[in-house]
């Protein structure tokens, strides 16, 4: 290892040094430069003080003029200016070393019995060198920027976003290297700015009529070949609009970087609209103190470490200092991906990597019995609907019989909290993987009420939310692929409808919910007494948004037109599905709680005895494979399981004939 640092170590001083000569060698330019100009403006202002003088004076009077300059420039570090990018912080400062320069000048022709050529000569002196020093400078800018404008081809483009962002990016595009773009016009969100200029680039409009700016341009037939975003805030309904105008004209849309960060040196790189910034979500504050409280100096348990929630759940708590992450999936390179990155990201968290079936007991028990978890993440389950139709025993195993045997070694191991990871599909199920997520939200419920009735300090809490933006099995992935092949798109539904979050913000979220879960029952207001009967916590995921919708915006984000230069194809609902998913069952009102970014449900419970009994005989059932038993079993706890195998179109409210059962009292 120490020989192949060394050609490494032994490179770096070399480069350091060539810097640092690059650098003396402009400083030395610049003294050269502004001595120049400060020598040649003490005669010339000798002469606008006292023209009948004469031009000429003795070498002394024009080299005391460029010395004087430079000792009293030295304060202001004017060698160091950078003449190219010179501002107004940098006129300031030639104007202070103008007044210095120009008064000791004449202080020294003073001291020196050399009468001063007019009561206004150190004025006129001062004026002459802040023209000199601060024209050149000016000249300088100009020239840079004129030859940037000859050389190569630029892309015209329309800056859309505040008026404090447009600068920022024509001042970035100024600093710029390359200058790539020439910018043609202005949009603005702030009314009365039309017919303005900033930076000497016309105000067009304000964002809500970029329309018909569009329009104006493509009639004077200057339509823009790009249209930047400049605005970093933006997202949903505000760049839709933009894409949708940007589309009608065959307009690519893209989005500007941070330009705050971006050295003279660096190229201004577009980045293309995500996906993520068309969802409308207004950012949600997160109780990051309760946060650290809850996992810091804790060992918290992973389940489904490997998978897209459990490991962000992994990402994130990491993030808080626990005394050791368990991170368990049954899936060896899953877990092994995972690992890697926390490895670089936060080496100094513990980690233990476990390769475990949940559905294995004696494999669950030797977990919590060896590292005594004190707070359980459980994210495993079988998720991908068609696969658990296709597999019905095996998905209860997991998501049912799994949950319970994790939940129950918790218990027995005195862990302080288990969080469930639910799902939409459990609302009014119409699949099997619904109505086991269903299935364990019951039997997490009926655990957190006999928890309280018997003053436990175990908590089980429930956060149920709908889609997150490229999870494993989600559509947009499938798109992403689909696009990349040229499609054509595929879409079950044109009415079918999902809710959408990214990764990041749901786990944030389910980060929230179980701080405030976990919290102390003292205070006794409506969250609390929902807690204590059982409540689930439901992410506010916002409005539901159509599939269609989805697969044409992803295929305008690609630079493409729907239906033209990319097809969609309808291709039915599949097994389980149906058009609408829901957050609430039809007879439970959605409760706002006091967190920020979570409501509140309370379905209907079952006491604890019961539904053991019956998840006991689900477990039978299906180790046995005997699917109809236990989707009847699973009927008789989950009377709303509306089953739909065939992929059956079926409206909100539509009645849908059901194989008769009986309710659990």
């Amino acid at each position: 290892m120490n020989a192949k640092q060394h050609p490494q170590s032994s490179r770096r001083p070399s480069s350091s040094v060539a810097t640092r000569h690059r650098s003396t060698g402009r400083i030395a330019v610049n003294v050269l430069a502004d001595g120049l100009i400060s020598a040649l403006a003490a005669p010339l202002a000798r002469f606008l003080a006292a023209p009948h003088d004469g031009l000429l004076h003795p070498l002394w009077f024009v080299l005391g003029g460029a010395i004087t300059l430079l000792v009293s420039g030295l304060p202001f570090r004017i060698p160091q200016q950078y003449w190219r990018f010179s501002g107004v912080a940098d006129l300031r400062g030639i104007a202070a070393a103008s007044v210095g320069g120009a008064a000791l000048f004449s202080g020294l022709l003073i001291l020196t019995g050399f009468p001063l050529p007019s009561p206004t000569f150190p004025l006129i002196h001062a004026l002459v060198l802040l023209v000199g020093l601060g024209g050149g400078r000016v000249l300088t800018r100009l020239l840079a920027g004129v030859r940037q404008q000859v050389q190569g081809q630029k892309s015209r483009v329309l800056l859309v976003g505040s008026d404090l962002s447009a600068d920022l990016f024509l001042r970035g595009l100024e600093r710029a290297s390359d200058r790539q773009y020439l910018v043609q016009g202005l949009v603005t969100r702030s009314p009365g700015q039309q017919g303005r200029r900033l930076h000497g680039v016309p105000i067009l409009g304000i964002a809500g009529d970029i329309t018909d700016v569009l329009a104006r341009m493509a009639q004077a037939r200057t339509l823009p070949d790009q249209i930047i975003i400049t605005e970093p805030e933006w997202r949903g309904s505000q760049i839709s609009t933009v894409l949708d105008a940007g589309q009608r004209h065959g307009i690519a849309v893209q989005r500007a970087p941070s330009l705050t960060n971006l050295t003279p040196a660096e190229q201004i790189q577009m980045r293309p609209i995500a996906l993520e910034d068309l969802l409308n979500r207004p950012e949600v504050p997160l109780d990051r103190e309760g946060m650290a409280r809850l996992i810091q100096g804790q060992v918290v348990l992973v389940t489904g470490a490997g998978g897209t929630i459990g490991s962000e759940l992994a990402r994130q708590v990491a993030q808080f200092g626990p005394e050791r992450l368990l991170l368990l999936d049954h899936g060896e390179f899953a877990l092994w991906q995972i690992d890697l990155e926390l490895s670089e990201l936060y080496p100094g968290v513990p980690r233990e990597v476990i390769v475990a079936s949940i559905r294995d007991a004696g494999r669950v028990e030797e977990i919590f019995s060896r590292y005594k978890p004190a707070l359980v993440f459980h994210a495993a389950a079988l998720k991908h609907v068609p696969i658990v139709e296709a597999n019905a025993c095996e998905g209860v195993l997991t998501n049912v019989i799994g949950t319970r045997l994790v939940a129950d070694a918790a218990i027995r191991h005195s862990a302080s909290a288990m969080v469930l990871i639910s799902s939409d599909k459990a609302v009014n199920p119409s699949s099997i993987m619904g109505a086991t997520k269903r299935c364990a939200e019951i039997y997490c419920q009926a655990l957190a009420v006999a928890a309280e009735a018997r003053g436990s300090r175990f908590r089980c809490v429930t956060v149920r939310f709908g889609n997150v933006l490229g999870s494993t099995g989600s559509v947009v992935p499938l798109f992403r692929r689909q696009l990349e092949q040229g499609g054509p798109l595929t879409v079950t539904h044109p009415d079918m409808t999902r809710y959408f979050m990214t990764v990041p913000e749901a786990v944030g979220l389910v980060l929230q919910a179980s701080v405030r879960g976990t919290a102390s029952r003292k205070l006794r207001d409506e969250t609390d007494i929902r807690l204590q009967q059982g409540g689930i916590f439901v992410l506010d995921m916002g409005e539901p948004v159509r599939i269609l919708d989805l697969a044409r915006q992803m295929i305008r984000l690609a630079g493409l037109k729907p239906d033209e230069d990319v097809a969609i194809r309808f291709t039915g609902l599949r097994p389980g599905e149906k058009l609408y998913e829901e957050l609430f069952h039809g007879r439970e009102a959605p409760v706002p709680t006091d967190a920020p970014g979570l409501k509140m449900a309370t379905p209907r419970a079952i006491d604890l005895s019961a539904a053991a009994v019956l998840l006991q005989q689900i477990e039978l059932a299906s180790r046995e494979d005997d699917e109809g038993r236990a989707l009847a079993l699973i009927r008789s706890l989950v009377p709303e399981f509306a089953h739909n195998p065939s992929g059956e179109v079926r409206r909100p409210g539509q009645a849908v004939s059901m194989p008769g059962q009986d309710p659990v009292p």
